[in-house]
């Protein structure tokens, strides 16, 4: 929706006109979070500045927003979906309201409630509260990470928030003021894909984590845990499944619903899958006149384009569709980076970038399918505990036997990877989806690596919640992956790429009613172990089953896609020389063998059938690359737009 920038000074450090208008600079790098509106407010002990993108009640809920006669300040990034229930409650309970949007709601909610007013909001969010009387600072972040916060410690001392990693950055002086880079955030993004909450690869600056309060006092930063999220699997009563599937269809179509809550244009993305296409049938409901729009490349094997057309045909909404070719698809990655802050290696970031700005043409909020695997079971890996049951009930000496004959058997031939993963516990080989370098593939790409770091310094408190919680295997992986793979890749990704286009991202499936349902489901509604057909091979059972009458018939058992992207066949032929001069002209042999990574670039070329998994271990390092000329080097200077869009869209 927004981005916010908060800074609060120490007591022998209060505000003066120099750091008024340090923070008032800083805004300027994140003006594409908020175009519409650019706002400051501030104190002798602490300064809000916010770039607003409004949606509703848009002519009067400007923000930094005062309450209770000056007492309070607040900046607030996302979007409230209750709030029109929240503010007849604190009506009832004596708020008075100026405004008749949600950003008064959250403050008026904190003014008689205190932090409890937290868990009572629906929505996504990160948001800083000034208390004027106490000198004091409280804010939060949403469930599940949805919105982001990053906070450092200044060079004088002060404490700073804000909604991009480049503010802060611009107050610390650069790289070098906010740390250099972290080598164990370098490491597990190698390992990841992203760096993992709450670090970034800075040393300085970390994340407000997802699900979190905090207060500052005394210059000090406090946070705590609110949102402690539980799988509590409830059978299903016999005869039951229909009226479960009605449930179902009944919270997504409540909170589709609400997410349409807004005073400007809400559009939708669509991609072959059954996620966006659940999301575009129910918004369909709600608006007449809905817009779809997806992404694809100029290729016929990965294009999502003519699947998604004819659904969007079936749904009868209207459907723009974007291409992008291998040039395209270079050029943007310098401004995708920066927009980033911190490296993510998912190479759809590109094409949701393409389609966002497309879709920002037309419409000023899409709502999206991201978090219904999480939650429902949708992802193939899901599966794995079950296919590896067998395993379980092997002896330790089974499973080391089974460790060795993987070993010696050729990459690559079948069934090699099952026998090593089997031979695995399940908390040493799952931390999310993507798992692109083994210990092996890591010491040759990061010579000083440290050997005793690894994914599991990042899941091992996760894995033990889980089973001190009881669960499944799979819905082990579904915890996880909530708070790794989620929160850190396609949130971000989410987030990022759609503000880079001043377009607001909602996303209904990551809603507290929608999780509340999903997280009673029995294993069997979400990956069956046996069934009927095709059910035994299902994922995302009950969703899909909820969703039959509304997704057409050729979506419903498609298998998962996304946005695919060819990067393999990119990398080998259109792209290997764009690729070979990152690699040459890079200067991060601080940090990596650029000369293993040319080797591994010429085995793609030359490959008759370019290597996947090689692929995503080369645009891991590519898109580092790219962030450290950007951000360290100072080297690489990417095309930023200056956001010209409208008020009203």
């Amino acid at each position: 929706m927004c981005g916010l920038l908060a800074y609060f000074s120490t007591d022998a450090n209060r505000v003066d006109d120099a750091t008024v208008t340090a923070v008032r600079e800083a805004q300027h790098c994140m003006r594409h979070r908020g175009p519409d509106e650019n706002e400051a407010w501030w104190d002798d002990r602490a300064v809000f500045g916010f770039n607003r993108l409004s949606f509703i009640d848009i002519e009067h809920s400007h923000q930094p927003m005062p309450y209770a006669e000056g007492r309070y300040r607040i900046v607030f990034n996302g979007e409230i979906y209750n709030y029109l229930e929240l503010r007849e409650e604190l009506k009832a309970a004596g708020a008075t309201f100026a405004t008749e949007g949600d950003t008064e709601a959250i403050v008026a909610g904190y003014h008689l409630w205190g932090e409890d007013v937290v868990p009572r909001l629906r929505g996504m969010f990160a948001f800083v509260i000034w208390d004027t009387q106490t000198g004091t600072a409280f804010g939060a972040r949403d469930a599940f990470g949805i919105k982001p916060l990053f906070t450092a410690r200044l060079a004088d001392g002060a404490l700073a928030f804000s909604s991009e990693k480049k503010a802060l950055l611009e107050l610390l002086g650069g790289s070098a003021g906010a740390g250099g880079v972290d080598p164990a955030s370098l490491q597990h993004y190698l390992t990841l894909q992203y760096v993992p909450e709450p670090a970034t690869l800075h040393r300085g600056i970390r994340r407000i984590e997802s699900g979190t309060t905090f207060t500052v006092a005394d210059g000090e930063l406090h946070t705590k845990r609110w949102f402690h999220p539980h799988f509590r699997p409830q059978p299903v009563p016999p005869g039951g499944e229909q009226a479960l599937f009605d449930r179902i269809a009944g919270v997504l179509d409540d909170s589709v619903a609400k997410h349409m809550r807004a005073d400007v244009t809400v559009g939708a993305f669509l991609s072959s899958g059954i996620d966006s296409t659940a999301i575009a049938a129910l918004a369909h409901r709600y608006n007449p006149d809905l817009v779809t729009f997806t992404v694809g490349f100029q290729r016929e094997a990965t294009s999502e384009v003519e699947i998604a057309a004819e659904s969007a045909a079936v749904l009868g909404v209207r459907h723009v569709p974007v291409e992008v070719t291998a040039e395209q698809f270079a050029e943007a990655i310098p401004t995708v980076v920066w927009y980033l802050d911190d490296p993510v290696a998912d190479p759809a970031l590109v094409p949701l970038y393409f389609v966002a700005r497309e879709a920002r043409k037309h419409v000023k909020v899409v709502l999206s399918g991201e978090g219904a695997d999480e939650l429902f079971g949708g992802y193939t890996i899901y599966r794995e505990p079950l296919s590896l049951a067998w395993a379980e009930k092997l002896p330790a000496a089974g499973r080391r036997a089974m460790a060795r004959l993987s070993r010696l058997m050729p990459e690559g031939v079948r069934g090699q990877d099952l026998l090593r993963r089997a031979s695995i516990p399940l908390e040493e080989r799952y931390y999310g989806n993507a798992r692109n370098l083994n210990a092996d593939e890591l010491a040759q790409l990061l010579p000083g690596r440290d050997p005793d770091l690894s994914h599991v310094q990042v899941t091992e408190a996760l894995y033990r919640r889980t089973r001190e919680a009881g669960y499944d295997d799979v819905t082990a992986m579904q915890y996880v992956d909530l708070f790794t793979w989620l929160r850190g890749d396609i949130l971000v990704k989410a987030d990022k790429v759609t503000m880079a286009n001043s377009l607001e991202l909602r996303v209904p499936f990551l809603d507290a009613e929608v999780f509340a349902l999903a997280s009673t489901l029995p294993l069997d509604m979400r990956t069956p172990r046996k069934g009927p057909g095709a059910r035994e091979k299902a994922t995302k059972y009950a969703l899909r089953q909820a969703m039959k009458q509304i997704v057409p018939p050729r979506i419903m058992n498609r298998r998962k896609l996304g946005f695919p992207v060819p990067t393999a066949d990119f990398l080998a032929g259109p792209l290997h020389d764009w690729a070979q001069d990152i690699v040459k002209d890079s200067q991060t042999d601080e940090w990596l063998d650029r000369a293993h990574v040319l080797t591994l670039l010429e085995r793609l070329r030359e490959a008759d059938v370019p290597s996947k998994r090689t692929a995503r271990q080369v645009w891991e390092v590519l898109v580092f690359m790219v962030w450290h000329g950007i951000f360290v080097e100072d080297r690489i200077t990417p095309d930023i737009p200056e956001p010209v869009y409208p008020v009203r869209l």
